[in-house]
């Protein structure tokens, strides 16, 4: 059993991010969901990115940061989307066991860092055309762990959903590829 950190996406805590806890615990994982809303949850991502950006990346940073205060050491984290830059800043922040990062991978250097931490693992998913994929950064996020001596495995889905596991999202939501998502994070945290 393990800890697992879950970051919410750009729209808050909402269906995927719920079907994300339940999985995990099924699967016998302790789910520590980081609401950095407050609650506050969004169906249209221009204005949730508005609400994000009120609220500032330093301050979402440090609220991802609070969020994980109590977790001992070797804890994993995961994220959708911008919460993949949370999960991200957490493992270069704290002693991390596996980091996942689900339609969202950020390059090292965007976050002020210049390595990753040494021997932890990334699974990094996402889809082929993802509207919101920034070209290279998935590319960056595996070379930055392989030089730190770690595995990093990348999954990549047929379609354009760029959280193709929330099925309040019609149209990205993908049923098979999120089953297919949800047994590779399950063998991986299992691992």
């Amino acid at each position: 059993m393990t800890d697992v950190a879950l970051f919410h996406s750009v729209l808050g805590v909402r269906a995927g991010i719920r079907d994300a806890a339940e999985r995990l615990r099924a699967a016998g994982h302790r789910v520590h969901v980081v609401d950095q809303y407050d609650g506050d949850a969004f169906d249209d991502y221009d204005a949730a990115g508005a609400h994000a950006a009120q609220i500032g990346f330093p301050e979402l940073m440090r609220r991802a940061r609070a969020g994980v205060e109590d977790l001992p050491d070797g804890f994993a984290v995961l994220g959708f989307s911008n919460g993949g830059g949370m999960a991200t800043h957490v493992a270069l922040n704290r002693r991390v066991g596996r980091v996942v990062l689900c339609s969202g991978a950020l390059p090292l250097d965007r976050l002020g860092a210049e390595r990753w931490p040494a021997g932890v693992p990334v699974q990094i998913h996402d889809a082929l055309d993802d509207p919101f994929a920034t070209s290279g950064a998935v590319e960056s996020v595996m070379r930055s762990v392989n030089e730190a001596g770690a595995v990093a495995e990348h999954v990549q889905y047929p379609g354009v959903g760029h959280l193709f596991t929330d099925p309040e999202l019609p149209d990205e939501f993908d049923p098979a590829a999120t089953e297919r998502l949800w047994s590779h994070v399950i063998r991986f945290l299992g691992e």
